[in-house]
């Protein structure tokens, strides 16, 4: 396994549209979080970057929510490649991890090239105008589920939903590469 740094999308970047097909069997599409910050956020089941954090994950989300911040987890990674990353086993890492957001498959993988998604997890922050505002990580923790790092991506999002503004200072994520069909 190689570690990849996220590509750094340039902030103001108009967040791409899409509806996909999520894990309680409804579709999902960008138009659904209108009016409230959105949260992307690419994953997948396998990673061990995304193994580690999982449960930060969940919870920034569910916190995030009281803030009026939606959130959205895409796994683009082809299945035939990494079985674990199946729509069925991307169901029970859902129910299993508490997710309270949606959790979508990328079949096709347009998503994540429309996005320039590299690496799981991989976070994109849109303010309430859709473009981008936050392009960096979780927090500094890496493949560790450190509880005591600092929250950058939750800190980010919070100051997003409430002044619109996110910090200067984003550093990228780094995880797993996204597993493209070949």
């Amino acid at each position: 396994m190689v570690a990849v740094n996220s590509t750094m999308l340039p902030l103001g970047t108009a967040a791409p549209d899409f509806r996909l097909p999520d894990t309680n069997g409804k579709a999902v599409a960008t138009s659904d979080f209108k009016g409230n910050p959105l949260l992307v956020m690419f994953i997948c089941n396998h990673c061990p970057y995304v193994k580690a954090v999982v449960g930060k994950i969940a919870r920034d989300m569910t916190e995030l929510r009281e803030h009026g911040v939606g959130s959205i987890a895409i796994s683009s990674n082809d299945p035939a490649a990494y079985p674990e990353d199946s729509f069925e086993n991307m169901k029970a890492f859902a129910r299993g991890h508490s997710f309270t957001f949606p959790y979508v498959y990328d079949e096709t993988q347009e998503v994540a090239r429309a996005f320039g998604a590299v690496c799981t997890p991989d976070f994109f922050g849109f303010g309430r105008s859709y473009r981008l505002a936050y392009r960096g990580r979780l927090d500094a923790s890496g493949r560790s589920p450190d509880p005591m790092a600092k929250r950058e991506l939750f800190d980010a999002m919070l100051s997003i939903a409430r002044t619109g503004k996110a910090p200067e200072v984003q550093h990228p994520s780094v995880g797993c590469s996204i597993k493209w069909r070949g």
